[in-house]
């Protein structure tokens, strides 16, 4: 018999935002970066977002380009100086029922993974916060300690299935028994390849995905958290005409 593993999404799934997001504010705020990019470029699909007009996975792509751009020739240490902020100010800014399933699985001896999109160096310090046993993000190459624009992502579902693969190898994993955690499109298949899938304020595009896929409708738990209250949703009841 193999071990058991829960895989977390952190953005949206164990942080109430995106760590890559809250990186980028800082590195303005600092002035290490100019905040011109972010109002021309992100700041309309941001409001079309914010007034649910427009999709958050878009956003967040568009974001990313320009995260991604603003931080070439930085150096390492502006870069650690700045992910050390951000998890100081704001790692404790994460949903409670999320966090419970963390230290429940702990304490049942489970290998917990945190398989995220966001920068691995933000992801590494995140792991260290919560204790998990193993974790991985997307990695941002460095060259003679300089970022030099290169990004093997770790946001889309293909990347995190090689990711579990290797993980499986790694821990001996039996997925069967095993649960998942997250909250988009980017997590489908991580959450339709074990046992306990759970998503966790899931986008409609992931509902909708669950909701037409009966391999993973009939098994799939749907968590909504708002203020101080915890729902447990059907998987199963069509929403989509909302």
């Amino acid at each position: 018999m193999g071990n058991t593993a829960a895989f977390f999404d952190i953005d949206g799934t164990l942080y109430r935002d995106s760590l890559m997001v809250e990186h980028f504010k800082k590195l303005i705020k600092y002035d290490i970066i100019d905040q011109k990019a972010w109002f021309e470029h992100a700041r309309d699909t941001f409001m079309d977002w914010d007034k649910r007009q427009g999709n958050y996975d878009d956003y967040l792509l568009e974001v990313c380009d320009l995260y991604v751009e603003s931080l070439i020739g930085l150096d390492k240490t502006c870069i650690d100086f700045t992910s050390d902020q951000v998890i100081k100010l704001k790692s404790d800014r994460v949903y409670k029922y999320t966090r419970s399933r963390i230290k429940w699985h702990l304490d049942q001896g489970h290998k917990v993974i945190f398989i995220s999109g966001s920068p691995n160096f933000l992801v590494e310090k995140m792991a260290k916060k919560y204790s998990v046993t193993d974790f991985i993000g997307s990695n941002y190459v460095f060259e003679n300690e300089v970022f030099n624009g290169t990004v093997i992502p770790m946001w889309d579902s293909s990347s995190k299935n090689t990711a579990i693969d290797n993980f499986i190898k790694k821990y001996d994993i039996d997925l069967s028994k095993s649960y998942a955690y997250g909250d988009t499109n980017g997590d489908i298949n991580m959450l339709k390849r074990v046992g306990n899938p759970i998503a966790i304020n899931p986008t409609k595009e992931l509902l909708s995905q669950i909701y037409n896929d009966d391999t993973i409708s009939e098994c799939a738990q749907i968590i909504v958290e708002r203020k101080d209250i915890i729902y447990s949703l059907e998987p199963n009841v069509n929403i989509f005409d909302i």
